[in-house]
């Protein structure tokens, strides 16, 4: 049996019957990653010493009936913007290289007092800026169905972690796609929950109206037990949402008959690969199939939200990352003689191309006289985007549309284009501009053996209703049985 190609539900299952221990499942990804992540490079930092001991230690507690948790002794891996308290937070940035954080965010504390075992801190896109992992101070993260692929951003080392079978489920953040575009190039199941749902307390902030901490996973249940842990009120962010706790497995009833999709005809137009559209295309016939109503409908959003998002979300990541200035934390240059200096050398040093590049994009949107002519036309142009969505919600429980236009790209062939990796967004953007929950699913892959992602949106708070649509086609279609990574098959 090899224990990294269960899903954690199945982990569970077999840590109940007693057919696995938390130091057997633990040992196998320890095992797993010293194997393979010289290929995939997806930890900044890991934590196998560490993990193998808290393992052994929930083991005797589970013996001796200290441990309730069902899921006491299951490894995770967590997005290095997550805080975690006496362990590295780097954001794969030189600026917070050596930065230990003092204290765990409320996701990390409450997967942690679940009993979830963190495996290590997985690699990004410096600060969570970019759509490939490539921007990372530490390394490039390849994507495990081809290691000359990208697999996708800024939570790349999270998503090809998951795959790659070196953690069995992790969390990422997600800005404009950060979660859902890296699941749709490495053919995991990615969630975005609603703004709001999920603590931001502790994620270290790109945009804050904008990011959203949700989980990356090998299947739909899974995802759904993970939202569980993290889903919740908390006071110590003024933007958590104080709604009713849901058990959102309940949710999952493999059963779509009734079901309304609108399919958004704007994000299938030019821009969406061929083989991309084709798989969709197939995806839209199988829910047909299963009962539920599709419909051809316009939202005209689409050309808006790309502008609109790197507006807002530029603006916010240049007032957020002032506090970089290498007086109170992080990099601090040696080459100075005035606080000026300090200040220029110590961001210049600190801050890798691509987040100077939003910085100054984002004070320039700020700045007095452009103000009025790009921010506030931007967050005008956001409530638009949430009265559309509003509006396409009336009749529609569900949109469908692709993930990603393309499939993985080679590592190196945007990179040093910044309009063009920016389009990679383009299909996922809109949901965070509008606050909105997005999953994306595998429904194919290319003929190049390429996964392809499927993005499902709903209505704000809810999940239970993406989820069950979700899960029913994983049901139906199977691709965890039909596809694997060439890496897997080594």
């Amino acid at each position: 049996m090899d224990i990294t190609n269960l899903t954690v539900s199945e982990l569970k299952e077999k840590i109940k019957n007693k057919e696995l221990t938390s130091e057997e499942i633990t040992k196998a990804y320890i095992d797993r990653i010293n194997e393979k992540e010289k290929d995939v490079k997806a930890f900044v930092t890991t934590l196998c010493d560490e993990a193998l001991e808290q393992a052994k230690e929930i083991d005797k507690k589970r013996e001796s009936g200290e441990i309730k948790s069902e899921l006491a002794g299951i490894p995770i891996g967590i997005k290095d913007n997550i805080c975690t308290k006496g362990i590295k937070t780097t954001c794969s940035s030189r600026m917070l290289e050596d930065f230990v954080s003092p204290y765990n965010a409320t996701v990390t504390e409450k997967v942690l007092s679940e009993g979830l075992i963190d495996l290590g801190k997985m690699n990004m896109d410096e600060f969570a800026m970019g759509a490939s992992t490539e921007y990372s101070y530490f390394k490039k993260t390849s994507n495990p169905w081809n290691l000359n692929t990208v697999p996708g951003g800024s939570s790349g080392g999270s998503a090809a972690a998951v795959a790659a079978k070196l953690v069995p489920w992790a969390l990422g953040s997600d800005t404009g796609g950060s979660i859902r575009q890296p699941a749709s190039f490495c053919g995991v199941v990615g969630l975005k929950p609603t703004y709001g749902l999920v603590s931001r307390y502790g994620l270290v902030a790109f945009a804050s109206s904008l990011d959203q901490i949700g989980p990356i996973t090998k299947d739909v249940t899974d995802a759904a037990m993970l939202l569980n842990i993290i889903a919740g009120h908390d006071e110590k962010d003024s933007t958590s949402y104080d709604i009713e706790k849901k058990d959102y497995t309940k949710a999952l009833k493999n059963d779509v008959k009734g079901l309304k999709i609108g399919v958004p005809k704007e994000f299938f137009a030019e821009g969406i690969n061929a083989e991309v559209k084709e798989k969709l295309e197939e995806a839209i016939e199988t829910y047909k199939k299963l009962g539920a109503t599709v419909e051809e409908i316009s939202l005209d959003i689409a050309k808006y939200s790309l502008a609109t998002y790197y507006i807002i979300a530029c603006a916010e990541a240049s007032s957020n990352l002032g506090r970089f200035d290498g007086i109170r934390y992080g990099h601090r240059t040696e080459h100075f003689t005035n606080l000026k200096e300090l200040y220029r050398n110590s961001r210049s040093e600190g801050f890798g191309p691509e987040v100077k590049r939003r910085i100054i994009l984002g004070t320039y949107v700020l700045s007095s006289g452009y103000y009025d002519a790009y921010y506030k036309k931007a967050q005008q142009v956001r409530t638009l985007v949430k009265k559309e969505f509003a509006k396409a919600f009336e009749k529609y429980d569900v949109l469908l549309t692709p993930t990603s236009p393309t499939v993985a790209f080679e590592i190196g062939t945007r990179s040093n284009n910044p309009l063009e990796m920016y389009l990679a967004d383009i299909c996922t953007v809109s949901v965070n501009i509008a606050g909105l929950p997005g999953i994306s699913i595998p429904c194919g892959v290319d003929s190049k053996q390429m996964p392809i992602g499927m993005q499902l949106i709903g209505n704000r708070f809810a999940e239970e209703t993406i989820l069950n649509a979700a899960y029913t086609f994983e049901q139906e279609y199977r691709f965890r049985d039909k596809f694997q990574p060439s890496l897997c098959k080594k």
